[in-house]
């Protein structure tokens, strides 16, 4: 797996925790699991170093998608988007396109393979 598709994941979940954080329904389920829900501005901190070892051009396609899908980024499984789970072009599997981040045709998520 690249570099680039580590951070992504690793952005994506510095994203939905500070969503979770920010969100007072979640938040006070949490915190009523036992879970402590401080540190915040330490999650946004640490997303602000993380976007700024991102090539812009892929943090611009992630930023569009994560305003819509909660998860923007995913890893294929088989032959399927784990995101819409529709099926992938064999051309998706070629060995020239094996270590790209891809786009899925159907629902437009970036896709690596694991």
């Amino acid at each position: 797996m690249k570099e680039e598709h580590r951070l992504l994941i690793a952005l994506q979940d510095l994203d939905i925790m500070i969503k979770e954080a920010k969100d007072q329904y979640t938040s006070k389920e949490l915190k009523s699991l036992g879970f402590k829900l401080n540190g915040l501005e330490e999650l946004q901190n640490a997303r602000k170093k993380l976007i700024k070892k991102i090539p812009p051009d892929i943090l611009q396609r992630y930023e569009r998608l994560a305003k819509h899908y909660t998860m923007a980024i995913l890893p294929v499984t088989g032959d399927l988007c784990l995101g819409c789970f529709g099926k992938l072009p064999t051309s998706f599997f070629s060995a020239t396109s094996r270590d790209k981040l891809q786009t899925c045709e159907n629902c437009g998520r970036l896709l690596y393979i694991p």
